[in-house]
Protein backbone atom coordinates (compact mmCIF):
# COMPACT_ATOMS: atom_id res chain seq x y z
CA UNK A 1 0.00 0.00 0.00
CA UNK A 2 1.26 3.43 -0.61
CA UNK A 3 2.92 5.12 2.12
CA UNK A 4 1.45 7.80 2.65
CA UNK A 5 -2.40 6.99 2.19
CA UNK A 6 -3.03 6.59 6.27
CA UNK A 7 -6.37 5.68 5.36
CA UNK A 8 -5.28 2.06 3.62
CA UNK A 9 -2.52 1.99 5.92
CA UNK A 10 -5.64 1.25 8.59
CA UNK A 11 -7.61 -0.62 6.49
CA UNK A 12 -4.53 -3.00 6.29
CA UNK A 13 -3.84 -3.17 9.82
CA UNK A 14 -7.19 -4.32 10.22
CA UNK A 15 -7.57 -6.46 7.58
CA UNK A 16 -6.68 -9.75 8.80
CA UNK A 17 -3.15 -9.97 6.85
CA UNK A 18 0.10 -11.95 7.82
CA UNK A 19 1.99 -8.47 7.38
CA UNK A 20 1.44 -5.33 5.85
CA UNK A 21 3.67 -3.79 2.91
CA UNK A 22 4.62 -0.35 3.31
CA UNK A 23 5.63 1.30 -0.05
CA UNK A 24 7.59 4.41 -0.81
CA UNK A 25 8.40 2.85 -4.78
CA UNK A 26 5.81 1.85 -6.55
CA UNK A 27 2.41 2.88 -5.71
CA UNK A 28 3.83 6.41 -3.69
CA UNK A 29 4.32 9.91 -5.62
CA UNK A 30 7.29 11.18 -3.41
CA UNK A 31 5.62 14.94 -2.90
CA UNK A 32 7.01 16.83 0.16
CA UNK A 33 3.63 16.22 2.14
CA UNK A 34 3.35 12.79 0.93
CA UNK A 35 6.85 11.91 2.54
CA UNK A 36 6.08 14.11 5.25
CA UNK A 37 2.98 12.00 6.31
CA UNK A 38 4.53 8.46 5.25
CA UNK A 39 7.33 8.95 8.21
CA UNK A 40 5.27 10.31 10.63
CA UNK A 41 2.74 7.29 10.15
CA UNK A 42 5.12 4.77 11.31
CA UNK A 43 5.64 4.89 14.84
CA UNK A 44 2.09 3.93 14.70
CA UNK A 45 1.99 1.39 12.40
CA UNK A 46 5.39 0.41 13.97
CA UNK A 47 3.07 -0.45 17.13
CA UNK A 48 0.30 -2.22 15.63
CA UNK A 49 0.47 -6.15 16.23
CA UNK A 50 0.80 -6.73 12.26
CA UNK A 51 4.23 -7.36 11.31
CA UNK A 52 5.15 -4.65 8.98
CA UNK A 53 7.34 -5.14 5.08
CA UNK A 54 8.60 -1.70 4.29
CA UNK A 55 9.51 -1.19 0.73
CA UNK A 56 11.68 2.26 0.42
CA UNK A 57 12.73 3.89 -2.95
CA UNK A 58 15.13 2.79 -5.31
CA UNK A 59 19.17 3.81 -4.82
CA UNK A 60 18.42 5.95 -8.01
CA UNK A 61 15.61 7.95 -6.44
CA UNK A 62 17.33 11.34 -4.91
CA UNK A 63 15.37 13.39 -2.42
CA UNK A 64 15.45 16.79 -3.01
CA UNK A 65 13.43 18.09 0.59
CA UNK A 66 17.00 17.12 1.87
CA UNK A 67 20.21 18.18 0.75
CA UNK A 68 24.03 16.84 1.90
CA UNK A 69 27.04 18.83 0.87
CA UNK A 70 25.15 20.88 -1.56
CA UNK A 71 23.40 17.81 -3.15
CA UNK A 72 19.64 15.76 -3.28
CA UNK A 73 20.14 13.09 -0.73
CA UNK A 74 19.54 9.91 -1.40
CA UNK A 75 16.19 9.02 -1.36
CA UNK A 76 17.02 5.09 -0.61
CA UNK A 77 18.98 6.01 2.94
CA UNK A 78 16.33 8.63 3.94
CA UNK A 79 13.20 6.02 3.90
CA UNK A 80 16.02 3.38 5.34
CA UNK A 81 16.78 6.25 8.03
CA UNK A 82 13.49 6.69 9.04
CA UNK A 83 12.38 3.24 9.15
CA UNK A 84 14.80 1.85 11.46
CA UNK A 85 14.37 4.85 13.88
CA UNK A 86 10.71 5.70 13.73
CA UNK A 87 9.98 2.96 16.95
CA UNK A 88 13.69 2.07 18.89
CA UNK A 89 13.11 -1.88 19.05
CA UNK A 90 10.77 -2.76 16.52
CA UNK A 91 12.51 -2.56 12.85
CA UNK A 92 10.35 -3.72 9.77
CA UNK A 93 11.47 -6.33 7.49
CA UNK A 94 12.59 -4.02 4.00
CA UNK A 95 12.04 -5.05 -0.04
CA UNK A 96 14.89 -3.48 -1.30
CA UNK A 97 13.61 -2.63 -5.44
CA UNK A 98 14.90 -2.35 -8.05
CA UNK A 99 18.27 -4.03 -7.94
CA UNK A 100 20.40 -4.59 -11.21
CA UNK A 101 24.10 -5.41 -10.06
CA UNK A 102 26.05 -7.03 -7.66
CA UNK A 103 27.76 -3.22 -7.09
CA UNK A 104 24.16 -1.94 -5.90
CA UNK A 105 23.80 -5.00 -3.68
CA UNK A 106 26.68 -3.37 -2.12
CA UNK A 107 25.60 -0.73 -1.57
CA UNK A 108 22.77 -2.01 0.32
CA UNK A 109 25.20 -4.43 2.07
CA UNK A 110 26.93 -1.11 3.33
CA UNK A 111 24.04 0.76 4.46
CA UNK A 112 22.37 -2.16 6.32
CA UNK A 113 25.66 -2.67 8.04
CA UNK A 114 26.43 0.87 8.89
CA UNK A 115 22.57 1.06 10.21
CA UNK A 116 23.09 -2.48 12.92
CA UNK A 117 26.54 -0.75 13.71
CA UNK A 118 24.91 2.87 14.44
CA UNK A 119 21.44 1.00 16.28
CA UNK A 120 24.17 -1.63 17.86
CA UNK A 121 22.46 -4.48 16.41
CA UNK A 122 23.78 -7.86 16.57
CA UNK A 123 24.87 -8.66 12.31
CA UNK A 124 22.20 -10.39 10.09
CA UNK A 125 19.15 -8.73 12.57
CA UNK A 126 17.83 -6.27 9.61
CA UNK A 127 16.37 -8.68 7.23
CA UNK A 128 15.45 -8.34 3.66
CA UNK A 129 13.56 -9.32 0.55
CA UNK A 130 15.40 -8.84 -2.93
CA UNK A 131 12.99 -7.60 -5.61
CA UNK A 132 14.04 -9.60 -9.12
CA UNK A 133 12.34 -6.87 -11.13
CA UNK A 134 15.01 -5.88 -13.43
CA UNK A 135 16.37 -8.03 -16.40
CA UNK A 136 19.81 -7.54 -15.30
CA UNK A 137 18.39 -9.12 -11.87
CA UNK A 138 16.90 -11.81 -12.64
CA UNK A 139 20.64 -13.07 -14.74
CA UNK A 140 22.00 -11.87 -11.29
CA UNK A 141 19.86 -13.14 -8.57
CA UNK A 142 21.73 -15.72 -7.42
CA UNK A 143 24.92 -13.46 -6.88
CA UNK A 144 22.81 -10.27 -5.49
CA UNK A 145 21.18 -12.95 -2.88
CA UNK A 146 24.87 -14.09 -2.07
CA UNK A 147 26.08 -10.76 -1.38
CA UNK A 148 23.22 -9.95 0.27
CA UNK A 149 23.11 -13.40 2.14
CA UNK A 150 23.60 -11.65 5.98
CA UNK A 151 20.39 -10.17 5.80
CA UNK A 152 17.98 -11.47 2.82
CA UNK A 153 15.41 -14.22 3.32
CA UNK A 154 14.10 -14.26 0.18
CA UNK A 155 14.11 -13.32 -3.50
CA UNK A 156 10.18 -11.34 -4.50
CA UNK A 157 8.47 -11.43 -8.72
CA UNK A 158 7.79 -7.79 -9.52
CA UNK A 159 5.90 -9.16 -12.45
CA UNK A 160 5.12 -5.17 -14.66
CA UNK A 161 8.37 -3.94 -13.56
CA UNK A 162 10.48 -6.54 -15.19
CA UNK A 163 8.58 -6.83 -18.28
CA UNK A 164 8.78 -3.04 -18.35
CA UNK A 165 12.81 -3.73 -17.89
CA UNK A 166 12.79 -6.93 -20.60
CA UNK A 167 11.54 -4.05 -22.99
CA UNK A 168 14.04 -1.21 -22.22
CA UNK A 169 17.07 -4.35 -22.39
CA UNK A 170 15.72 -6.14 -25.72
CA UNK A 171 13.49 -3.85 -27.52
CA UNK A 172 15.56 -2.14 -29.72
CA UNK A 173 16.80 -5.23 -31.08
CA UNK A 174 13.34 -6.53 -32.39
CA UNK A 175 12.36 -5.92 -36.24
CA UNK A 176 8.89 -6.20 -35.01
CA UNK A 177 6.53 -5.21 -32.21
CA UNK A 178 6.61 -6.92 -28.47
CA UNK A 179 3.21 -7.86 -27.67
CA UNK A 180 0.79 -5.43 -25.54
CA UNK A 181 0.42 -5.84 -21.54
CA UNK A 182 -3.06 -7.96 -22.55
CA UNK A 183 -0.33 -10.62 -24.01
CA UNK A 184 1.90 -10.35 -21.18
CA UNK A 185 0.56 -12.07 -18.96
CA UNK A 186 2.22 -14.82 -16.58
CA UNK A 187 0.88 -17.61 -18.46
CA UNK A 188 3.14 -16.27 -21.33
CA UNK A 189 6.07 -19.06 -21.73
CA UNK A 190 8.59 -16.32 -21.46
CA UNK A 191 7.42 -15.00 -18.43
CA UNK A 192 7.01 -18.50 -16.76
CA UNK A 193 10.30 -19.20 -16.94
CA UNK A 194 11.55 -15.87 -15.33
CA UNK A 195 9.39 -16.74 -12.37
CA UNK A 196 10.74 -19.84 -12.39
CA UNK A 197 14.07 -19.37 -12.50
CA UNK A 198 13.98 -16.97 -9.47
CA UNK A 199 11.93 -19.95 -7.76
CA UNK A 200 14.94 -22.25 -8.42
CA UNK A 201 17.68 -19.31 -7.16
CA UNK A 202 15.49 -19.70 -3.54
CA UNK A 203 15.85 -23.13 -3.91
CA UNK A 204 19.07 -23.88 -4.20
CA UNK A 205 20.28 -21.01 -1.88
CA UNK A 206 17.39 -22.24 0.79
CA UNK A 207 15.40 -18.71 0.90
CA UNK A 208 11.93 -17.74 0.50
CA UNK A 209 10.27 -17.15 -3.14
CA UNK A 210 7.58 -14.07 -3.03
CA UNK A 211 5.54 -14.29 -5.42
CA UNK A 212 3.87 -10.70 -7.54
CA UNK A 213 1.13 -8.76 -6.48
CA UNK A 214 -2.68 -9.10 -7.16
CA UNK A 215 -4.17 -5.89 -8.34
CA UNK A 216 -7.27 -7.04 -9.52
CA UNK A 217 -10.16 -4.84 -8.33
CA UNK A 218 -13.16 -7.30 -7.80
CA UNK A 219 -16.74 -5.46 -8.68
CA UNK A 220 -18.72 -5.10 -6.34
CA UNK A 221 -21.47 -6.51 -7.86
CA UNK A 222 -19.58 -9.12 -9.60
CA UNK A 223 -15.90 -10.18 -7.61
CA UNK A 224 -16.44 -13.72 -8.14
CA UNK A 225 -14.15 -13.15 -11.85
CA UNK A 226 -11.50 -10.85 -10.33
CA UNK A 227 -11.08 -13.22 -7.14
CA UNK A 228 -10.90 -16.68 -9.77
CA UNK A 229 -8.06 -14.92 -12.06
CA UNK A 230 -6.23 -14.39 -8.91
CA UNK A 231 -6.44 -17.57 -7.59
CA UNK A 232 -5.43 -19.22 -10.21
CA UNK A 233 -2.81 -16.83 -10.80
CA UNK A 234 -1.33 -17.40 -7.38
CA UNK A 235 -2.11 -21.21 -7.69
CA UNK A 236 0.18 -21.29 -10.68
CA UNK A 237 3.12 -19.73 -8.27
CA UNK A 238 2.35 -22.53 -5.52
CA UNK A 239 2.68 -25.23 -8.01
CA UNK A 240 6.74 -23.40 -8.90
CA UNK A 241 7.49 -22.94 -5.26
CA UNK A 242 6.31 -19.45 -4.24
CA UNK A 243 5.48 -19.46 -0.47
CA UNK A 244 3.79 -15.70 -0.19
CA UNK A 245 2.40 -12.87 -1.62
CA UNK A 246 1.04 -9.64 -1.91
CA UNK A 247 -2.96 -8.89 -1.91
CA UNK A 248 -3.09 -5.05 -3.74
CA UNK A 249 -6.25 -4.79 -1.59
CA UNK A 250 -8.37 -6.52 1.77
CA UNK A 251 -10.74 -8.10 -0.51
CA UNK A 252 -8.20 -10.25 -2.37
CA UNK A 253 -6.66 -12.08 0.84
CA UNK A 254 -8.72 -15.34 0.94
CA UNK A 255 -8.12 -15.21 -2.89
CA UNK A 256 -4.56 -15.36 -2.69
CA UNK A 257 -4.21 -17.56 0.21
CA UNK A 258 -6.63 -20.08 -1.65
CA UNK A 259 -4.11 -19.90 -4.35
CA UNK A 260 -0.79 -20.32 -2.16
CA UNK A 261 -2.81 -23.30 -0.81
CA UNK A 262 -1.80 -25.37 -3.99
CA UNK A 263 1.16 -27.75 -3.63
CA UNK A 264 4.34 -27.05 -5.21
CA UNK A 265 5.63 -29.64 -7.92
CA UNK A 266 9.01 -28.20 -9.53
CA UNK A 267 9.66 -31.10 -11.07
CA UNK A 268 7.28 -30.96 -14.15
CA UNK A 269 8.77 -27.19 -14.97
CA UNK A 270 10.72 -27.30 -18.09
CA UNK A 271 14.42 -26.04 -18.05
CA UNK A 272 15.34 -22.02 -18.24
CA UNK A 273 17.24 -21.26 -20.62
CA UNK A 274 17.64 -17.86 -22.31
CA UNK A 275 15.69 -18.55 -25.36
CA UNK A 276 12.59 -18.96 -23.41
CA UNK A 277 13.40 -16.04 -21.43
CA UNK A 278 13.21 -13.93 -24.84
CA UNK A 279 10.27 -15.71 -26.75
CA UNK A 280 7.91 -13.22 -26.62
CA UNK A 281 5.60 -13.83 -29.74
CA UNK A 282 5.29 -11.27 -32.48
CA UNK A 283 1.26 -9.70 -31.67
CA UNK A 284 1.13 -9.05 -35.59
CA UNK A 285 -0.88 -5.53 -36.30
CA UNK A 286 -1.85 -3.58 -33.46
CA UNK A 287 -5.52 -2.63 -32.74
CA UNK A 288 -5.16 1.37 -32.80
CA UNK A 289 -7.43 1.27 -29.56
CA UNK A 290 -4.90 -0.87 -27.79
CA UNK A 291 -2.24 1.80 -28.57
CA UNK A 292 -4.29 4.38 -27.33
CA UNK A 293 -5.48 2.48 -24.09
CA UNK A 294 -1.84 2.00 -23.29
CA UNK A 295 -1.07 5.63 -23.96
CA UNK A 296 -3.94 6.44 -21.64
CA UNK A 297 -2.43 4.71 -18.92
CA UNK A 298 0.57 5.87 -18.71
CA UNK A 299 -0.79 9.65 -18.66
CA UNK A 300 -3.54 8.62 -16.23
CA UNK A 301 -0.77 7.43 -13.93
CA UNK A 302 1.31 10.27 -14.59
CA UNK A 303 -1.22 13.13 -14.01
CA UNK A 304 -2.12 11.06 -10.65
CA UNK A 305 1.61 10.99 -9.76
CA UNK A 306 2.02 14.58 -10.40
CA UNK A 307 -0.92 15.14 -8.49
CA UNK A 308 0.64 13.58 -5.39
CA UNK A 309 -1.09 10.06 -6.04
CA UNK A 310 1.04 7.00 -6.92
CA UNK A 311 -1.90 4.93 -7.61
CA UNK A 312 -5.32 4.77 -9.92
CA UNK A 313 -8.30 2.56 -10.27
CA UNK A 314 -9.00 1.91 -13.99
CA UNK A 315 -11.09 -0.38 -15.75
CA UNK A 316 -10.62 -2.83 -12.58
CA UNK A 317 -7.18 -3.05 -11.87
CA UNK A 318 -4.58 -1.25 -9.81
CA UNK A 319 -2.47 1.21 -11.75
CA UNK A 320 0.60 2.17 -10.48
CA UNK A 321 4.33 3.43 -11.75
CA UNK A 322 4.97 0.03 -12.50
CA UNK A 323 2.09 -0.26 -15.04
CA UNK A 324 3.06 3.32 -16.04
CA UNK A 325 6.67 2.36 -16.88
CA UNK A 326 5.64 -0.58 -19.26
CA UNK A 327 2.57 1.54 -21.19
CA UNK A 328 5.52 4.17 -21.78
CA UNK A 329 8.53 1.07 -22.53
CA UNK A 330 5.98 -0.56 -25.04
CA UNK A 331 4.55 2.42 -26.56
CA UNK A 332 8.72 3.15 -27.20
CA UNK A 333 9.41 0.19 -28.82
CA UNK A 334 6.03 0.17 -30.82
CA UNK A 335 7.36 3.83 -32.64
CA UNK A 336 11.34 2.53 -32.11
CA UNK A 337 9.89 -0.45 -34.71
CA UNK A 338 7.08 1.36 -36.81
CA UNK A 339 4.90 -1.15 -35.59
CA UNK A 340 2.54 -2.04 -38.15
CA UNK A 341 -1.24 -1.17 -37.06
CA UNK A 342 -4.68 -3.11 -38.25
CA UNK A 343 -5.85 -0.39 -39.95
CA UNK A 344 -2.64 -1.08 -42.60
CA UNK A 345 -0.41 1.68 -41.48
CA UNK A 346 2.47 2.10 -39.31
CA UNK A 347 2.84 3.51 -35.57
CA UNK A 348 5.16 6.36 -36.35
CA UNK A 349 5.96 9.23 -34.73
CA UNK A 350 3.75 11.37 -36.00
CA UNK A 351 0.87 9.01 -35.79
CA UNK A 352 1.82 8.46 -31.46
CA UNK A 353 1.66 12.47 -31.21
CA UNK A 354 -1.76 12.82 -32.81
CA UNK A 355 -3.00 9.87 -31.00
CA UNK A 356 -1.46 11.46 -27.69
CA UNK A 357 -3.15 15.03 -29.05
CA UNK A 358 -6.66 13.31 -28.76
CA UNK A 359 -5.98 12.62 -25.25
CA UNK A 360 -3.92 15.24 -23.39
CA UNK A 361 -2.99 18.66 -24.62
CA UNK A 362 0.45 19.36 -25.62
CA UNK A 363 1.09 21.67 -22.51
CA UNK A 364 0.08 18.78 -20.22
CA UNK A 365 2.64 17.91 -17.79
CA UNK A 366 2.27 14.01 -18.46
CA UNK A 367 1.98 15.04 -22.38
CA UNK A 368 5.82 16.55 -22.25
CA UNK A 369 6.91 13.77 -20.01
CA UNK A 370 5.37 10.76 -21.63
CA UNK A 371 6.07 12.53 -25.35
CA UNK A 372 9.65 12.43 -24.18
CA UNK A 373 10.04 9.44 -22.92
CA UNK A 374 8.49 7.56 -26.09
CA UNK A 375 10.29 9.45 -28.88
CA UNK A 376 13.83 9.39 -27.00
CA UNK A 377 16.09 7.24 -29.56
CA UNK A 378 16.68 5.10 -26.30
CA UNK A 379 14.54 4.18 -23.70
CA UNK A 380 15.25 6.09 -20.53
CA UNK A 381 15.93 4.61 -17.44
CA UNK A 382 12.73 5.50 -14.77
CA UNK A 383 10.23 8.23 -15.44
CA UNK A 384 10.95 9.96 -12.31
CA UNK A 385 14.79 10.88 -12.89
CA UNK A 386 13.29 12.48 -16.32
CA UNK A 387 10.48 14.30 -14.53
CA UNK A 388 13.72 15.89 -12.77
CA UNK A 389 15.35 16.21 -15.67
CA UNK A 390 12.78 18.15 -17.50
CA UNK A 391 11.72 20.01 -14.20
CA UNK A 392 8.58 17.96 -13.92
CA UNK A 393 8.22 16.97 -10.34
CA UNK A 394 5.78 16.73 -7.77
CA UNK A 395 7.67 17.82 -5.48
CA UNK A 396 5.94 21.67 -4.35
CA UNK A 397 8.79 24.58 -4.86
CA UNK A 398 9.89 25.17 -1.57
CA UNK A 399 13.75 25.03 -0.30
CA UNK A 400 15.29 22.72 0.51
CA UNK A 401 16.40 21.98 4.17
CA UNK A 402 20.27 21.37 4.93
CA UNK A 403 21.02 18.61 6.96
Amino acid sequence: MEASDLGALHAALVAGADAVVLDFDDTFSPTRANVAAAYGALPAALAAPVPLLARPRPLYACEPALTWNGQPARAALCDLAALLTARPGRAPHLYLPKLETVAQAEVWADALRLCETHLALKSGTLRVCLQIETWPGLLNADALLHTLRTWAYGLNAGRWDYVFSLVKHVGAGRAGPLPARARLGMDADALEAYAQGLAEVCRRRGAQAVGGTAALAPDPADPAPALSSVRADKAREARQGFVAAWAGLPELLSAVREGLAQPADPASAVSVTPERLLALPDPGPLPLSEVQDTAGLALDVFRAWFEGRGVVLRHGRLEDTATAELARALLWQWVGAQAPLADGSRLRPETYLALRRRLCPDTAPEARLLDHLVLSPTAPAYFPQEAQRLGLTPHPPEEALDR
